[in-house]
């Protein structure tokens, strides 16, 4: 069996490198001949009917990136597509995965979307803030759309933090949040693999910060999830149509979990170190099932 592992080709540090690794080293377990592309190497040539650059055909994909319109074509020309484009397109944008997961009734937190704007414009006019803020209160969560490990997240205390916030970051796509006051510094990552629980961690942060973010200096435990947190978790990946992904969990008032987050190419070297388990083999494994019964 051969596949390629599709990673970001302008992304270069040992963060990414070493989950790459992690996977390249988890496919030769199988024997699966697994090669490296990025989407530099595999650009989309319409309407050509075979990708440039590419010097042999593979089995299955591994989509390690975000490149949305590649896993697109990837899947037009018939590879299988680990995680399909789909799949990633709405857990990259906050703003759909809330729309997708709240559509199904799944527990998340208030969430108002900022009306679209234009790059050029930008807002002129923030008289809908007054909105957000009767609705939602103080504080405030604030998201951009789009990033990653914590860093586009940020709490407003005040009408006026709001919009100074908002002019910030400008025309980008954001949305506000209700603030869970009962999960501040905490929440749960759960590990899902083929529709199965394979690992999850308590992360929780003792220095102030809201986010308990790993990368933002937050610490983490082993954590056994209840059967409820476990299926919640199940359910957004098959909502979602995600074949593996890593599911944030917040604590609501009453300690019942609510989800934060979705994330398609969660990395897994934190929960490695904090369980033991590794998530390389897990998805390399389910992927070999899975084209083994194709």
């Amino acid at each position: 069996m051969t596949g390629w592992l599709v990673v970001n080709g302008f992304l270069h540090s040992y963060k990414f490198n070493e989950i790459h690794t992690w996977l390249m080293n988890a496919a030769e377990k199988l024997n699966i001949q697994m090669y490296l592309k990025t989407n530099a190497d595999l650009l989309v040539d319409l309407p050509k009917k075979r990708l440039n650059h590419t010097e042999r055909e593979v089995d299955f994909i591994l989509f390690w990136d975000k490149d949305v319109k590649l896993a697109k074509r990837l899947e037009q020309l018939g590879y299988p597509v680990f995680n399909s484009a789909n799949a990633i397109g709405v857990c990259d944008d906050k703003s759909l995965t809330h729309l997708t997961l709240m559509g199904e009734g799944i527990p998340m937190p208030r969430t108002i979307l900022a009306p679209m704007t234009f790059a050029n414009i930008g807002y002129t006019d923030l008289s809908f803030l007054k909105e957000v803020a009767n609705s939602l209160g103080f504080p405030m969560v604030v998201k951009e759309c789009f990033g990653s490990f914590g860093q586009q997240v940020y709490m407003v205390h005040n009408e006026q933090e709001l919009v100074s916030k908002v002019d910030e970051l400008g025309a980008k796509p954001m949305l506000f949040q209700e603030y869970i006051s009962n999960s501040f510094a905490r929440d749960i990552r759960i590990q899902v693999v083929g529709g199965k629980v394979i690992a999850s961690m308590y992360r929780y942060s003792d220095q102030g910060d809201f986010r308990a973010n790993i990368s933002n200096g937050g610490k983490m435990k082993a954590y056994e999830p209840t059967k409820e947190q476990c299926e919640l978790a199940i359910r957004c990946c098959e909502i979602i149509g995600l074949d593996f992904a890593g599911v944030d969990i917040l604590f609501d008032q009453g300690e019942n979990p609510i989800v934060c987050e979705v994330n398609s190419n969660a990395h897994f070297k934190n929960i490695y170190d904090c369980t033991g388990v590794n998530a390389a083999d897990v998805i390399m494994e389910y992927i070999a099932v899975t084209m083994n019964n194709r």
